[in-house]
């Protein structure tokens, strides 16, 4: 397939599942039902944090956490009492335990206290100009912090090639634009340039299929290359192609 007939499909396949109706069957609804900005951040973290399985049950999950936070998901992490935390007891989503997100919350409890998951990844692109090395900061974080070593598997850890799939789709859903209101882009100070391709099976498989991505395992340099690419056909919003990788792929698995 020639570039320009590439860039028409990936465009089409834009079009057709970047939509609001697409908005109900993602993770991406448990934050859009908040209004707060902190509650929309802590939110999306866990969403994305649990963005693995079914999406139904993840987003099943995810708004069962949402209530048992009280549906205000930043007053809890930041005023959680003992009492409170302990309501989560019973909390799991497959590997997921109430241990981990209670540590979590802690971690999150210390980081707004000092500053905000926004001032963390801004902070360290103004450093760098790569997203990565906020992905970097973000993980050394959450490991300065005292916890058990089954919570850190949670954290995808680019350093070490992780493809980081759930943290790079709550960064694109927090710094992505979207004039039909999918992506929140409530973060202004990093560009969507800078964001990287948050690669799954599903979206993996549709680009090699398509041939923009020829890397076999889906780790840290497939995400490099796929953006890369992406990047030739819209260098301001190389991951605005997310939706139709991974829609096309759902639709044609």
């Amino acid at each position: 397939m020639e570039q320009e007939e590439l860039k028409d499909l990936l465009e089409e396949l834009h079009e057709r599942y970047n939509r609001v109706d697409f908005i109900a069957c993602d993770p991406i609804s448990v934050p859009h039902s908040f209004s707060r900005k902190e509650d929309i951040e802590i939110a999306g973290f866990f969403a994305a944090i649990m963005a693995w399985g079914q999406r139904s049950q993840i987003i099943k999950n995810a708004n069962l956490l949402m209530d048992l936070m009280d549906r205000a998901p930043f007053d809890f992490v930041h005023n959680a009492s003992k009492k409170d935390l302990s309501r989560l007891d019973s909390f799991y989503y497959r590997t997921l335990k109430s241990v981990d997100v209670c540590f979590f919350i802690e971690v999150l409890k210390r980081l707004y206290r000092q500053s905000s998951l926004e001032i963390l990844f801004s902070d360290s692109y103004k450093r760098t100009g790569d997203l990565k090395d906020g992905l970097i900061t973000l993980h050394s974080y959450f490991l300065g912090c005292e916890h058990q070593q089954r919570s850190m598997k949670h954290i995808a850890n680019a350093e070490k090639g992780s493809s980081a799939k759930r943290l790079n789709m709550f960064l694109r859903w927090m710094i992505r634009s979207d004039i039909r209101g999918v992506d929140f882009g409530i973060w202004e100070n990093i560009p969507a340039s800078a964001l990287y391709i948050p690669l799954d099976v599903h979206s993996g498989r549709v680009a090699r299929d398509l041939e923009i991505l020829k890397r076999k395992h889906n780790d840290w340099k497939a995400v490099v290359e796929l953006t890369s690419n992406l990047r030739l056909f819209d260098p301001a919003d190389p991951v605005k192609y997310d939706f139709a990788l991974f829609g096309f792929g759902i639709d044609s698995k």
